[in-house]
């Protein structure tokens, strides 16, 4: 995974498709910088795991904190990737500027990375809904599902609104 390559210093892959800030933010070996890459790797990890977890057929004790976390895991992902759809697109057409030293990362934004990440939110709802659908505390489930959404997009909203995201 390329978050925990980044993290051990190696930027093979990042020079050419990710903003030249978080490259020199990852060169100079910034500790907090370093710090989330290895929280994102890590969870990437967990992600794959609920991932898993939302295709096997059991339900069990765990079901609504799968249900939580894949409902979440689905709106991340579609509103990021989403967000860097749309931006890409208004570059593209003029209608909003960037530096030109992100102008050239525009187009990995626009056609790679933004689907990529709608796709694996669109596969994490998938995931999602088809568990939900095998079990049998349905109601339950749900609210679990829908609080998680909520929550996800409230707290992409708020990591927007203060400039973390």
């Amino acid at each position: 995974m390329p978050s925990f390559l980044w993290a051990t210093g190696a930027t093979f892959g990042a020079r050419t498709t990710v903003s030249p800030s978080l490259v020199k933010l990852a060169d100079d070996r910034v500790a907090w910088f370093l710090a989330v890459l290895w929280v994102t790797g890590l969870l990437k990890i967990v992600g794959s795991v609920i991932g898993v977890g939302l295709v096997c057929r059991r339900g069990g004790r765990t079901g609504p904190l799968l249900v939580f976390c894949g409902a979440g895991a689905a709106v991340l992902l579609v509103w990021h990737g989403a967000l860097f759809v749309v931006h890409g697109a208004l570059v593209e057409a003029g209608v909003r500027s960037v530096a030109p030293d992100l102008a050239g990362l525009t187009s990995w934004y626009l056609w790679l990375w933004g689907p990529w990440f709608v796709l694996g939110g669109l596969a994490f709802a998938a995931a999602t809904w088809r568990y939900v659908r095998r079990l049998d505390t349905r109601t339950q489930v749900r609210r679990c599902g829908a609080a998680g959404a909520i929550g996800a997009l409230l707290l992409s909203l708020a990591s927007m609104l203060t400039g973390i995201g």
